[in-house]
């Protein structure tokens, strides 16, 4: 169990879920409605998961051995690596991970002919890396760094569809209608999931002030105070729930939608207006536990509105 808390399996079974069902309850559906024919085989989609889900694990791995200082003053309860897990090893499954991930990609970079995709797969378990022993430490450079990450799994999905269609259908692929209707409902999503989790990560630096002012982080509590960061991350709570609404109301395609208001008026707002409620209303760091577990529940009620979106393409 030490070792699936480690990995922090919870939130790797939601990006796996996340592009599950955005290839399989979106994007086939919008290739279906155009007569298309998707040419990515389930098994490399798998590999894609597997990749994703692998470099995710080699982050949070990493990000637990180097945080065992802070981890040891923030929630001493729950400190893993040194405790539950030797830190050699801890080490390892990052190496391991890492390399498993980083083959896999590059074989998937192989196949869709994408050099850029090479990259892609280096870099980012580099700034994972650098993210656990430097830029976290920063005034919101680390808040972005994981929201922009969280953001690229789902552009993953839609990039590696095309790609591989482009191999077969050459450029004028791109230029269909099923392939932007593809890519815009994709950046709702990843819009979604980067406000989310930058909301989330600014929530967690507030929780972790002592331990991270200890190590001499700059994150934004520390530099701008408490009050000051509570008022960001309930703006962007706020701001979330405004923006979801102003894309209901103005774009057809989610109106037409069966009970879409509904869905994101019971799952989407309440939980952020409840969010919302709870960082206000906490008097001490510690008292925003729930408001994080808050956010990982919206997190997962946009994944699943996934499924309500593909209705339209079947």
């Amino acid at each position: 169990m030490a070792y699936l808390r480690l990995v922090r399996f919870k939130n790797l079974i939601i990006i796996a879920l996340l592009q599950i069902l955005l290839r399989y309850g979106l994007i086939i559906p919008i290739l279906s409605k155009y007569n298309i024919t998707p040419v990515l085989s389930d098994i490399n989609f798998f590999l894609l998961i597997l990749t994703t889900v692998l470099l995710a694990a080699s982050g949070n791995v990493i990000n637990d051995y180097f945080d065992l200082r802070t981890d040891k003053i923030n929630r001493p309860e729950n400190v893993i690596v040194g405790k539950m897990v030797k830190r050699r090893v801890a080490l390892l499954m990052h190496v391991l991970f890492s390399f498993a991930g980083v083959f896999i990609g590059l074989y998937l970079a192989y196949i869709t002919r994408k050099e850029n995709y090479v990259f892609l797969f280096v870099f980012i378990p580099a700034i994972l890396w650098a993210y656990s022993t430097t830029l976290k430490k920063q005034f919101l450079i680390g808040n972005l760094t994981i929201a922009l990450l969280t953001a690229i799994v789902p552009y993953l999905v839609v990039s590696m569809e095309f790609a591989m269609l482009e191999r077969v259908h050459g450029d004028e692929i791109v230029n269909t209608t099923a392939c932007s209707l593809a890519w815009s409902w994709t950046t709702g999503f990843a819009f979604f999931a980067f406000i989310t989790n930058l909301t989330r990560e600014i929530i967690k630096d507030i929780q972790d002030i002592n331990g991270d002012r200890e190590i001499g982080c700059k994150t934004l509590p520390i530099e701008m105070g408490i009050p000051y960061s509570k008022a960001v991350a309930s703006i962007l709570s706020i701001g979330s729930v405004i923006t979801i609404w102003l894309i209901y109301f103005f774009i057809k395609d989610i109106k037409a939608i069966p009970y879409s208001a509904e869905y994101i008026g019971f799952f989407i707002t309440l939980p952020y207006l409840y969010l919302t409620y709870q960082i206000i209303s906490a008097k001490e760091p510690h008292d925003l536990k729930k408001a994080g577990d808050i956010c990982k529940w919206i997190m997962l009620f946009g994944v699943l509105f996934i499924v309500m979106a593909g209705y339209n393409f079947k």
